[in-house]
């Protein structure tokens, strides 16, 4: 440990500036988006299994609700543009506009050279938990997923149903891809009804029990054509450990609706920025 400098305390209090200030992020027009709820259509519907996944597409417009149907569960959700897989979902860029945890309101922006908005969050039956004692919260876009390559390291196992394998399964079976090219594709998450945050001592990520029950789900709109691909975490609601078949289980909904009309709404285009002038 470095002897600490004789103005430390000075520098500790020097107040933050947040990164990236959303003043000037275009808005979603939410009392739309509620307007589209008239007369909606059940079109498609998708379980995820326990320590499985399940993938769905979603057309642009529509909208995409995850239920928690039988017991408490989290899930991993990955969202690809069913047109072209290379622009995926980009928790990292998430995290850095909306924070550690997304809700109503929030977006799920897209990776470079597009980044722009793929979803937007339009209702969250747990959007009351809030921040908890512990700096813990839901929806969170701070964890990568379970995968087989961590547990091997920490623990020298070799497990075959973590969300990692989970999404690589179901992404290759939805797309007709090789096992090698949908691992390449799978990407960090947004960990769906995960109850997450970091320690205050040693700023590790944690977990805790998830407030889901049966009956909550998450809404998002689909902005651009999804492909979604959510994985029943093996850690069930996340509140003792995960990549195991310890955990109690249970499956996860997807279900896709139809609005009447969505009229005044249109699909975002890609980001204007013009790379060719920044090489």
């Amino acid at each position: 440990m470095s002897n600490a400098p004789s103005d430390a305390e000075e520098r500790r209090a020097i107040e933050p500036v947040i990164c990236y200030p959303t003043e000037t992020l275009p808005q979603p027009d939410m009392a739309l988006y509620a307007s589209f709820r008239d007369g909606l259509e059940l079109v498609d519907t998708a379980i995820a299994p326990p320590r499985e996944a399940a993938a769905i597409k979603v057309p642009s417009g529509h909208f995409l609700r995850i239920h928690s149907v039988e017991g408490p569960q989290v899930g991993d959700l990955n969202l690809f543009n069913a047109q072209n897989l290379a622009e995926r979902f980009y928790s990292g860029k998430t995290r850095a506009l909306h924070g550690t945890h997304i809700t109503t309101g929030d977006r799920m922006w897209s990776t470079f050279p597009y980044l722009r908005p793929m979803a937007t969050v339009t209702d969250d039956t747990l959007n009351w938990y809030g921040m908890d004692q512990y700096g813990g919260s839901v929806h969170d876009v701070i964890g990568t997923r379970c995968d087989p390559y961590t547990g091997n390291v920490l623990s020298d196992t070799q497990y075959h149903h973590c969300c990692h394998s989970n999404l690589t399964r179901a992404l290759a079976d939805a797309a007709g891809l090789s096992m090698n090219a949908a691992e390449n594709l799978v990407h960090d998450v947004l960990n769906v009804f995960m109850c997450t945050g970091f320690t205050r001592d040693t700023g590790q990520y944690f977990m805790k029990a998830s407030p889901v029950s049966p009956g909550d789900y998450l809404e998002l709109f689909a902005e651009i054509d999804l492909l979604a691909v959510l994985s029943a975490c093996p850690g069930g609601d996340c509140s003792s450990e995960h990549s195991s078949d310890a955990a109690a289980c249970y499956p996860l909904k997807m279900e896709v609706l139809k609005p009447a009309s969505t009229e005044g709404w249109q699909s975002p285009p890609i980001n204007g920025y013009d790379r060719s002038h920044g090489r």
